[in-house]
């Protein structure tokens, strides 16, 4: 508990999270409105693969530009300008569903565009961290609790979009996610920013593209939290999309219960962004990530087989957790082994593996829903998360020993609390 909340001490850190605490409460009613409004007029659940392709895979291209963006210009104004156009995107959702015009088309395409505002707000915003704490020793905390914020508001956002989509309908979903973005907004223009240095202009945008990924893939640490965020991304994250079919034709439910799916989910993600707030400094972290992959696999395996509400609940919870635990886990290693001057690249790269793949896993598994069924596509993948978390536990010697000198050399962790692997 004395480790909880201490980034908060940081004046700007403390806005931020304020600012987002409100804004992502409104992403995740959007989130889940435009997936419920999206079957409600098709009934396919190809077309809500389709929906959550478009609306991530332009991260997948957009990532390695916005890292080299956060490693040589202002992070903050870039940050201004994606808030403002993310909340254009929504204004533009709730008019049309306000004046009854919204069809699936209009859906497909704003969600495209707001992918490639994701696509640079992400790496933006993890390489921007740094920049609002008062004490580099802080940075593991705060990007757990930025974690807890994202998944608490997915606690609380899910549960509010079904209620309003129950009773007044989507429309209201979209107008409240637009509303939310100005405090964020007014968060990023009341910081008071050290001034920082000169930061160097690139020779060449794609030869500095390129040497952050020959520096991630020749770094073995960093390739193997990337290929295993990757993997997961591809064939276990993807069980989102195929919530609404799950809640109404496995469940018997309709928006209620498919909030309730995701406000459990939230809730152990939550818990687990918490526990890793509370944690002192990084040591354990490697050893974490292969057992939450386990624990993400085998909650979605579970799931899959499971028809009845009060036992699909704290499955979902399972899934949350092992989900949070890993990809935080991972985050927080990545951002403490890489050099600062490639620190965007790296998140860049990272939003690839986790935002950019993602959405082809979404697509993926709706066509295969739709011929080999719900349950059968979700034990395919957590079968393969399984296998993922349990190879990487065999590398994991290795690679703590590669990665020991480099948290030494950066002063994150005292040298004699980083125990040689070999002892």
């Amino acid at each position: 508990m004395p480790y909880l909340f201490r980034a908060l001490e940081s004046h700007n850190f403390r806005l931020f999270v304020t600012g987002q605490l409100i804004s992502l409460i409104g992403t995740w009613m959007q989130q889940l409105a435009m997936s419920w409004l999206v079957y409600r007029l098709t009934g396919s659940p190809m077309l809500l693969g389709l929906i959550a392709f478009l609306g991530q895979v332009p991260g997948f291209f957009v990532a390695p530009i916005a890292g080299m963006l956060a490693d040589h210009f202002d992070r903050r104004r870039i940050l201004l300008v994606a808030q403002t156009l993310a909340m254009a995107q929504a204004l533009a959702l709730a008019y049309l569903a306000f004046t009854n015009q919204v069809q699936v088309w209009h859906v497909l395409y704003l969600s495209a565009f707001l992918g490639i505002v994701t696509g640079i707000d992400i790496p933006m915003r993890q390489a921007f961290v740094t920049d609002m704490l008062e004490r580099s020793e802080d940075l593991g905390n705060a990007i757990s609790l930025n974690s807890s914020i994202f998944n608490g508001t997915r606690l609380i956002g899910p549960a509010i979009a079904g209620f309003l989509i129950a009773t007044v309908g989507e429309k209201w979903c979209f107008l409240m996610n637009a509303l939310s973005y100005i405090a964020v907004i007014i968060a990023l223009l009341s910081m008071r920013l050290k001034p920082s240095e000169q930061k160097p202009r690139p020779h060449g945008y794609l030869r500095g593209i390129g040497e952050g990924f020959a520096y991630a893939w020749h770094f073995e640490p960093i390739r193997s939290i990337l290929l295993l965020v990757g993997l997961v991304s591809l064939v276990g994250l993807p069980y989102s999309v195929l919530m609404p079919i799950y809640a109404r034709e496995i469940l018997h439910g309709g928006p209620q219960t498919l909030g309730f799916l995701m406000g459990a989910a939230g809730a152990g993600a939550l818990t687990g962004a918490m526990f890793l707030a509370s944690r002192a400094n990084i040591l354990g972290l490697g050893r974490l990530i292969p057992i939450a992959t386990v624990v993400f696999g085998m909650g979605l395996m579970a799931f899959a087989h499971s028809s009845m509400l009060w036992l699909s609940m704290p499955l979902m919870f399972l899934v949350g957790l092992g989900m949070m635990l890993q990809l935080a886990s991972s985050n927080i290693i990545l951002q403490t082994i890489a050099e600062e001057d490639k620190r965007g690249r790296v998140l860049s790269l990272y939003t690839m593996s986790f935002l950019g793949l993602t959405p082809l896993g979404s697509l993926v598994i709706g066509t295969l829903a739709s011929h080999i069924g719900v349950a059968v596509t979700l034990t395919i993948g957590g079968v393969l998360c399984i296998l993922a978390g349990l190879y990487f536990s065999t590398r994991l010697s290795r690679l703590r020993e590669l990665a020991r000198p480099v948290v030494v050399s950066k002063r994150v962790l005292p040298e004699r609390e980083v125990v040689p692997v070999r002892q």
